[in-house]
């Protein structure tokens, strides 16, 4: 009797402490209940940069960007990448069409695509939203000294490389060309690769020269005046006519010195225009401002991650922007005392 007593205590105390989990319940371990009492992460939000060829600066800057903001990922929940593209017209194009959140775009492409210019013609992309600015960029026409060119106007029945389509740099190369009463249709043998390759072709005599958009010091052009065949920098003289048809463009210049294989032995006459961080407007408010912040606030750490960016200042970062900042940039441009 005792023995079928206490059995019947126990078991009355286990349906008891069943009752009281609830349906579907189970009672929890307090090593359990600790362990879901800890907050929740944030999820991840995956962000893709569009660059541009992997021996420009585009592309650094890209990784530049995600290496600040993916050292806060714990913090933000934002895991950012890079990718190599076609440059500013595909990166528009892509952080449009949601593909990208993130580009890196020239200044006049930027105005461009907001005005319905160029390829976007009669298409405002009034979603397109600025960041910040980054680096300047010059149009550097690189030639072969074998060529015979020595000026602007000796590229006229030569093989030259303005870029492929979809970058900034062939509109450029464009319009320098037309400043000089010609027309790269008919005045020479226009050639429509990517940048990055234009380097390799030249020294194997395949072009007489290249056109590219870029910030210096650049790869490519090291590549292309450390070859066996000798090359120079060609000046663009007709930045005047440029600046009063384009208010996207400015006076720039090549330094020469970073360049020892190249001919030239004077800083070269150019124009050029900046390279923008864009983003669309439907990317959240949060994303953006944890990414020009991030930028910002360790503005120095990212001005020694490449050597294009010695000459960038908070300040003018701010310039050279067409599109309306995004509300997530403003916000934290406003938090800084900066607008």
């Amino acid at each position: 009797m005792k023995k079928f007593l206490i059995l019947s205590i126990v078991l009355f105390a286990g349906l008891a402490l069943l009752a009281g989990c609830g349906p579907g319940e189970q009672a929890q371990a307090p090593e359990q209940a600790a362990e879901m009492a800890e907050p929740a992460k944030p999820k991840t939000t995956f962000v893709t940069i569009g660059t541009g060829g992997i021996t420009g600066v585009y592309y650094p800057t890209g990784g530049a960007i995600a290496k600040i903001v993916n050292a806060k990922k714990d913090e933000y929940g934002i895991r950012a990448t890079v990718e190599s593209t076609g440059g500013s017209v595909f990166n528009v194009n892509a952080v449009m069409a949601g593909d990208l959140q993130f580009g890196v775009v020239q200044s006049d492409r930027q105005y461009q695509a907001m005005k319905g210019m160029a390829e976007w013609e009669g298409k405002p992309q009034t979603d397109l939203r600025a960041c910040f600015s980054i680096h300047p960029e010059s149009i550097t026409l690189v030639a072969a000294v074998d060529s015979g060119i020595q000026s602007f106007d000796d590229i006229k029945g030569k093989r030259v490389n303005i870029g492929n389509p979809g970058s900034g740099q062939r509109q450029n190369s464009i319009d320098a060309i037309e400043a000089a009463g010609m027309n790269f249709e008919s005045d020479m043998i226009a050639e429509g690769i990517k940048a990055a390759e234009a380097p390799g072709l030249l020294q194997d005599g395949r072009i007489d020269a290249f056109f590219y958009t870029v910030g210096h010091p650049s790869g490519a052009i090291k590549e292309a005046t450390a070859g066996a065949r000798k090359v120079r920098f060609i000046p663009i003289t007709q930045i005047d006519t440029l600046l009063s048809q384009y208010p996207y463009y400015a006076k720039a210049f090549i330094p020469v010195k970073v360049y020892p294989g190249a001919e030239n032995r004077q800083d070269v006459q150019t124009f050029g225009v900046k390279a923008t961080f864009v983003t669309s407007a439907k990317v959240p408010e949060s994303v953006v401002y944890a990414i020009v912040k991030e930028v910002f606030d360790n503005f120095e750490t990212f001005k020694k991650l490449h050597p294009a960016y010695a000459v960038l200042t908070k300040q003018n970062m701010m310039e050279g922007l067409s599109a309306p900042l995004h509300s997530g940039a403003e916000k934290y441009f406003k938090e800084a005392g900066m607008m």
